[in-house]
């Protein structure tokens, strides 16, 4: 038996995918720094250094070890289709996750149950076959692992219990699923994938204005966090499908921030802008700008209703100055008949991975990267306090534009 003082911490796990850095944090209300399962000399640290954010580096399959079986398969496409139609999920599609689950009545997926919904990737669809890879998203990848310890809590004594391990708990909701193929692109492209249930003009369902926040003040203060790393004093922003929030408060004073948005009431309400244009990006996804007209450009829980979302990379990387910054927020709500059919049947972490395929085919930007925080406490404040445990999810995307 031994006395320990649990306390609540944030971890995380990063990496690099190619072109893209990666972080994804999440927050553990309760771990015991005794007990549970650190890579290398992570406890120590984390103890030793109370509050100082502190990492250790990970090789391949340290942390996530390979299977010894072989993970990479092929797949009869028909018996692959029809257990997706089964499930009545769109795919496959090359690229893209799905629940292995689906996987079980498949002859050659080996041992599946139906139940599982850790994620498998397609690789290739080819007219007779699908390529798999049931491997974990993350196999393969040199990794950094950190975290600080937040809050000490009331100590106890401790006569075993269960464990957290902690980069396991870390990987197992989604990252790596941002990663792009390395051989091949993800097919993001069918037909219908950027429609909406809702197709009639946005003028009419954003014609009242709507003056309540869409994400807890957890949220908002990751994204603002996000936001004051990216902008400098003195700098020209872009609010782009802004609102009566910006989310830049605290933020060092700006040149000028011009926001761009659907409702005039809205963005009259938002003392942070200095000047605002009422803009459809979905009637005409072209900016009223010249060129380089901004230093930072901003999109804050919005991106998921675009339609045409290539042109509108392309015209941010056009009003931005040469080493400008693009940052895209968002979190897992949105309105649903307004958002591109594509969004729902995504992972939320496969979405960065869409958003950072935006930033690419613009041919545009350089520097790209992710970042997400999941397992907040939802703050007290927030309507869904008491239905709802975590905080909502933040996911960052961005990019530098290029010389």
């Amino acid at each position: 038996m031994q006395t320990t003082t649990p306390a609540s911490a944030e971890c995380f796990v990063s990496w690099h995918s190619g072109d893209a850095t990666h972080r994804d944090w999440r927050y553990f209300s309760k771990l015991n720094l005794w007990r549970d399962f650190l890579p290398g000399d992570l406890s120590e640290r984390m103890q030793h250094q109370q509050g100082a954010l502190v990492e250790v580096e990970v090789a391949p399959g340290d942390a996530i070890p390979l299977s010894a079986s072989p993970q990479r398969r092929d797949l009869p496409r028909a018996t692959v289709a029809e257990a997706f139609q089964r499930r009545q999920l769109h795919g496959p599609f090359g690229g893209r996750f799905y629940p292995r689950g689906v996987l079980a009545p498949v002859s050659g997926a080996g041992t599946v149950y139906s139940q599982e919904r850790h994620p498998f990737r397609v690789l290739c669809v080819d007219p007779d076959r699908v390529g798999i890879d049931l491997g974990h998203p993350l196999d393969g990848y040199a990794l950094t692992v950190g975290g600080r310890i937040r809050e000490h809590l009331m100590s106890k004594e401790e006569r075993g219990g269960s464990c957290h391990d902690v980069v396991a708990e870390l990987t197992e909701s989604g990252p790596g699923m941002q990663c792009p193929l390395k051989r091949g692109t993800v097919d993001f492209d069918q037909a219908d994938n950027f429609m909406r249930a809702d197709s009639a003009a946005d003028e009419i369902f954003y014609a009242q204005p709507r003056m309540v926040h869409h994400i807890d003040g957890q949220a908002r203060q990751f994204i603002n966090r996000v936001y004051r790393r990216f902008i400098q004093p003195g700098e020209r922003v872009l609010d782009l499908m802004s609102s009566w929030v910006s989310h830049l408060d605290g933020i060092a004073p700006p040149a000028k921030i011009t926001g761009l948005g659907m409702n005039r009431q809205e963005l009259g309400a938002n003392a942070q802008l200095n000047d605002f244009l009422v803009h459809d990006l979905n009637r005409d996804p072209h900016l009223p700008w010249g060129d380089p007209a901004f230093d930072v450009a901003i999109c804050t829980v919005s991106v998921e209703y675009l339609v045409e979302p290539d042109t509108v990379f392309a015209e941010v990387a056009r009003v931005l100055r040469p080493g400008g910054r693009f940052i895209v927020t968002f979190s897992d709500r949105w309105f649903p008949p307004k958002a591109i059919r594509l969004w729902s049947r995504l992972h939320p972490f496969e979405r960065m991975g869409l958003v950072l395929e935006y930033f690419r085919r613009s041919g545009a930007f350089t520097a790209l990267g992710t970042e997400s925080w999941v397992g907040w406490l939802r703050p007290e404040d927030d309507k869904y306090y008491g239905k709802l445990l975590n905080s909502d999810p933040v996911f960052a995307v961005w990019g530098e534009r290029a010389p």
